[in-house]
């Protein structure tokens, strides 16, 4: 049970695809409603809902795994372990390319 949060753990890298997952989709919101990159969204008061966002995600994503819950016991249809996996995995891939783009392009992708 322990050893699923070791770094090399299924715990770590769930939880950060899901914090990818709501960071990519909220940072291409709030860039679609008010223009602002991702750099200005972090200095106009980001990372308090960061903070919190990622508090509230671990809590919730470790508690079941500290009772012994898997997530693969609770995959069924399209909507299985390995697909969330892939998606978070493609959101931390997609938030490093948005802060990239944004770097060089030296404002919001949209």
């Amino acid at each position: 049970m322990l050893n699923s949060l070791h770094f090399s753990g299924l715990g770590p890298e769930r939880i950060n695809g899901r914090l990818a997952m709501i960071g990519f989709v909220t940072a291409i919101g709030v860039e679609l409603d008010n223009g602002q990159d991702l750099y200005a969204q972090i200095q106009t008061g980001g990372i308090p809902w960061f903070i919190g966002t990622s508090v509230l995600l671990s809590a919730a994503s470790l508690i079941p795994l500290l009772k012994g819950v898997r997530a693969e016991s609770k995959s069924n249809g399209p909507m299985t372990s390995d697909a969330e996996l892939w998606n978070g995995r493609f959101a931390m891939l997609g938030l490093v390319a948005l802060a990239l783009t944004e770097y060089v392009k030296g404002g919001a992708l949209v």
